[in-house]
């Protein structure tokens, strides 16, 4: 018998293969990722990720941010992520801000999440 541990939870399963890349715990991390992409990449994991965005956050009001369980939180990762993503795709047309050169905001703290 072969025991599988979900990686997000039922009814998330399509999204399962961008959790590996996207599922970033700070938001440096997620930048990180971001811009070590193609826009067709950025736009692929947008696509995916944006027809789910509502249901996700549906699902993930029904928990305390404190008692997010594992699967939960990367859900909420993968929604974080498509708010970054989401302006590279949208806005920018590409990974970085435009004729922002090697510029980058560095946060001296993440919001307590």
């Amino acid at each position: 018998m072969t025991t599988t541990t979900r990686l997000l939870p039922e009814g998330f399963e399509d999204l399962e293969p961008y959790v590996a890349d996207w599922a970033r715990a700070t938001r440096a991390e997620r930048y990180e990722t971001r811009v070590s992409k193609t826009i067709d990449e950025l736009a692929e994991f947008y696509d995916a990720i944006a027809p789910h965005a509502e249901e996700a956050i549906d699902y993930l009001d029904g928990f305390a941010l404190a008692e997010l369980p594992a699967d939960a939180t990367r859900l909420m990762q993968l929604l974080y992520s498509m708010i970054l993503v989401s302006y590279a795709v949208n806005s920018f047309k590409q990974p970085r801000i435009p004729d922002s050169g090697a510029a980058f905001f560095a946060m001296v703290a993440e919001p307590a999440v």
